[in-house]
């Protein structure tokens, strides 16, 4: 059954609509950045630029690097943007957009997120390169698909009762990361742990300006979530959709985090720009190697 063109709508020129992508423009190997100006930041170190394309946030470029074919996209901000981005990318490479059928033959793509977030714990300092080895979802994106076969119970559970979290909320889900790609990103420089993913910057992270918060513990407690030697290290925007959407879709993903701020102690990067540009330089060459 051919999937409707409400459903998978493409452009006049037949690329995606939102990416504005055809399949032939894309690596097999796709670093997500939030913004749009840091793609730039990363094809500069590139050999050569294939192609280049932006339609609103989402700016995409692909071309070699060291030998190695790689697409860079910005993803803009928030688990929304991520289901925006996931689905359509998969539908380029598994998908046959002039048929509208999906392919027998899948192929699975390897994505790499470099953002920036912020500490949740002392002892994780700013400047320090950490990998999301789970993602703990909080902003309910997910549920609007069957997850039942990706999350951890058991955590997540563990998790609703520590922080007695809302039922009003949408339930916590947890995810992995890609155990294939966070070999191949590893090293002693990586600190590890969960990241939430939170819906919002403000009230669902805990900030305060104007509005009050459902709950004003809520950031001490997933400070002090430990689930067997398991916490929660880092609060933000992208990782645990693109987790579960992964897993769900068959790609392998990573989500690799320059630390700028630690919220436990108040303190920030002196030089935050220096800390991307090295977590950049590190994780193209991992790629590669």
């Amino acid at each position: 059954m051919n999937i409707q063109q409400s459903e998978l709508i493409l452009n006049p020129d037949g690329s995606i609509y939102h990416l504005n992508l055809k399949p032939k423009n894309i690596a097999n190997d796709i670093i997500f950045v939030g913004d749009q100006d840091r793609v730039d930041k990363i094809t500069d170190r590139f050999d050569s630029v294939e192609f280049t394309t932006q339609k609103r946030e989402f700016k995409t470029s692909t071309g070699i690097y060291k030998g190695k074919r790689l697409s860079v996209i910005s993803t803009g901000i928030g688990p929304d943007n991520i289901d925006i981005v996931l689905n359509e990318l998969d539908a380029l490479v598994n998908i046959d957009l002039e048929t509208r059928q999906p392919k027998t033959k899948l192929t699975a793509l390897n994505i790499v997120r470099i953002g920036t977030s912020g500490s949740l714990q002392k002892d994780i300092p700013v400047d320090s390169f950490l990998m999301s080895s789970h993602a703990l979802d909080l902003n309910g994106m997910l549920h609007s698909y069957q997850i039942e076969n990706i999350s951890n119970t058991e955590i997540e559970n563990a998790f609703v009762k520590h922080t007695n979290w809302s039922a009003k909320k949408s339930a916590p889900i947890l995810i992995e990361s890609s155990s294939e790609l966070a070999e191949k990103l590893d090293s002693e420089k990586i600190v590890k742990g969960i990241t939430a993913t939170a819906g919002g910057f403000y009230g669902p992270q805990g900030r305060v300006l104007r509005l009050s918060l459902q709950d004003a513990h809520i950031n001490n407690k997933i400070d002090s979530f430990n689930f067997n030697g398991n916490r929660i290290t880092n609060l933000e925007m992208e990782t645990s959709a693109i987790y579960g959407l992964s897993k769900l879709l068959g790609h392998n993903a990573v989500s690799m985090n320059a630390i700028i701020a630690n919220r436990a102690n108040g303190t920030f990067s002196k030089d935050y720009k220096k800390v991307v540009e090295d977590l950049i330089e590190y994780s193209l060459n991992k790629l590669i190697e």
